[in-house]
């Protein structure tokens, strides 16, 4: 399920968000990439250890991402990582590559779901369309500021290159309590519905029976 995630961010929050990063330090993205996506990976990525920046910028993206609606109803999230903060320049890219099954370093979690937040608008930089080959053929994905698209971990997917400006974005992964991206898709369908009974007919009969049904199944299916 390819899904925008919209308003994580607010033109204010942006802002501090970009002024943090303008005075970060960055280091050569393929530090941090696997064997594979050494060969693709062609980015900068924020070095670690600059807790000053860090600490702000993860209150900021992933305190609104947590507890944005869409997130929590489409992810159903166990374990969320802490975000990679990258930064792509004239002739940087992001060759076709699928994300590792299993990241972490001390306390190790399954990536089911990949979620790239947009921290710049798309007029700042020419290229760099987010690229997600899926059955279906390619979405080709470049989101207003603040706004943030989840995709499944094992998709094909990649970075097309810079070839004006810079990019800004950060990366993050979700374990969910549903592992099967079907299962979670059709709960996050029957969500919506359950969402709109419960606005529109609180009382009747059937916004019950749909409401039971939904919950009923996450226990089903959940793996906690």
């Amino acid at each position: 399920m390819l899904l925008t995630i919209p308003r994580v961010l607010s033109d204010e929050e942006l802002d501090v968000i970009r002024q943090l990063l303008s005075n970060a330090a960055f280091i050569n993205g393929k530090l941090s990439a696997g064997k594979e996506a050494t060969r693709v990976k062609n980015n900068q990525e924020l070095a670690p250890g600059s807790d000053d920046i860090t600490t702000p910028l993860n209150n900021l993206v992933m305190g609104n991402l947590v507890q944005h609606p869409v997130y929590r109803s489409a992810a159903l999230p166990l374990h969320v990582a802490a975000p990679y903060y990258a930064r792509y320049s004239t002739g940087m890219s992001y060759g076709k590559h699928v994300d590792d099954p299993v990241m972490g370093a001390g306390s190790h979690y399954r990536s089911d779901i990949s979620i790239t937040v947009f921290l710049n608008p798309p007029v700042d930089y020419e290229g760099g369309e987010l690229v997600i080959h899926t059955p279906f053929g390619e979405q080709r994905v470049k989101l207003a500021a603040g706004d943030a698209l989840m995709y499944p971990s094992s998709s094909l997917h990649e970075v097309t290159e810079i070839t004006g400006g810079e990019r800004l974005v950060a990366v993050t992964w979700v374990q969910s309590v549903i592992r099967d991206a079907a299962q979670r898709e059709l709960l996050y369908e029957l969500y919506q519905a359950r969402e709109t009974l419960l606005r529109d007919k609180p009382d009747a009969p059937e916004t019950a029976q749909v409401s039971n049904t939904y919950v009923n199944l996450v226990r089903m299916w959940s793996e906690v």
